[in-house]
């Protein structure tokens, strides 16, 4: 027997741990990936199925790293965080969500990356036997910490009949007993939906009247097109009463390999997750903080970015519009949310977005994401590979052209 076969712990598997022959999402949307290229190695290509920024961190980001990266008072642990970015990102939320009622060292705590902190978050609540309430499809951190720590995780559909918002009156009366945790994101990853004023009030009153926390995923919250203005759920009356909101660098500064973001909110919540991150990490190196700094202080950085994504949905839309698919540009992220078609009128048929997906790649290298927790979908990201609008427009004729090749049915 292998020395490890009977120590591996039950969340993670026990003696079935590594033994899975279950492929994952990620893993067979890469392995068509490499069969797409191994097969047509001379056509690039067309990856729609990035999450993560297209271009690197803004130059004055980098520069200001580099300058405080050598400094002996930057060397130590940073543990739960540097008072300056913490007033850095107060003085933000004041500026993009008009957040007045944040103090800096009350209601904010950095994170190394919006990712650990939704891991860590769920360690300040759950006991065994509680819920977590998580939109689905939507990413799947906090829900896993929750099954790590000996809770359950019940899943809100987000349906295209609902608009992807979360529909709080199917909820049965025994789960919402146990419930402690409701996990939202918007702008919404993979659905492109934005909040509402009137939604995330009726998130306050659903948390207010169940006693259940709220963890808003705002990371790309800043990220937002055609009139659309940034919106907090911190903003709502009684929101910071019931929860947090978890802010990344990632997305609105192109910082993802940078792992920097903050936690805003309720200071007890916030103070239960700053004593678990302090038994967790040792903080995000100082010189990246200060950095951080500077982005947070350039809003410039993210208007540049969101004009980018904004152009580049124009023509995605219209594009996947003529082709056949029921394209809408959403109003924030740098996702579109669109059914998956059929088949083919060749004949083909697909069963689910995955079966779709994975043809879009071997048959016309097109790479996407499928999704078919709430329906089949498909997501398509503007954050490809393009250097200018000359070149954009070609990607996406590329694109239009081996889509309309396919003859796909609707």
């Amino acid at each position: 027997m292998d020395f490890f076969e009977d120590l591996i712990a039950e969340r993670l598997g026990g003696k079935l741990f590594g033994k899975s022959t279950e492929i994952y999402k990620f893993e067979k949307i890469k392995r068509a990936k490499a069969e797409a290229t191994s097969k047509y190695p001379d056509i690039q290509i067309i990856d729609m199925g990035v999450g993560e920024p297209d271009i690197p961190a803004d130059s004055g980001v980098v520069n200001k790293l580099a300058e405080e990266a050598g400094k002996p008072e930057n060397r130590w642990y940073s543990d739960n965080g540097i008072l300056e970015f913490q007033e850095a990102a107060a003085k933000y939320l004041e500026k993009v969500y008009q957040l007045s009622n944040i103090d800096p060292q009350k209601n904010i705590i950095h994170g190394i990356g919006s990712k650990p902190v939704l891991a860590i978050l769920p360690i300040c609540l759950i006991n065994p036997g509680d819920i977590t309430l998580a939109t689905t499809p939507g990413y799947g951190v906090t829900s896993t910490y929750t099954r790590y720590l000996g809770g359950d995780v019940y899943n809100l559909p987000l349906a295209k009949e609902n608009s992807f918002f979360p529909d709080f009156t199917t909820i049965p009366d025994d789960i919402l007993q146990r419930a402690k945790i409701l996990y939202i994101n918007y702008p919404n990853n993979p659905t492109g939906q934005v909040a509402t004023k009137s939604f995330f009030s009726s998130v306050v009153a659903f948390a207010k009247k169940n006693r259940i926390a709220v963890i808003h995923d705002a990371a790309y919250a800043a990220v937002t097109f055609d009139g659309y203005q940034p919106l907090s759920f911190l903003s709502i009356d009684g929101a910071k009463d019931v929860g947090i909101e978890v802010h990344s660098l990632s997305k609105a500064f192109n910082m993802t390999g940078w792992r920097l973001a903050f936690v805003a909110g309720n200071e007890k919540f916030v103070n239960a997750y700053g004593t678990a991150k302090d038994n967790t990490d040792s903080g995000q190196f100082r010189a990246i903080q200060k950095a951080g700094i500077h982005a947070l202080n350039h809003l410039e950085i993210t208007n540049e970015t969101c004009e980018r994504y904004s152009r580049r949905f124009d023509l995605l839309i219209a594009a996947l519009k003529e082709v056949g698919f029921n394209a809408e540009k959403p109003k924030g992220t740098f996702y579109c949310y669109v059914p998956t078609p059929k088949g083919t009128r060749s004949g083909i048929t697909f069963e689910n977005a995955e079966e779709a997906s994975t043809y879009l790649i071997k048959e016309a290298q097109i790479s996407t994401v499928p999704w078919d927790d709430a329906g089949p979908f498909l997501r398509f990201s503007v954050t490809f590979n393009a250097n200018g609008y000359d070149e954009e427009k070609r990607v996406i004729e590329e694109l239009k052209t081996r889509l309309m090749k396919l003859d796909l049915v609707f």
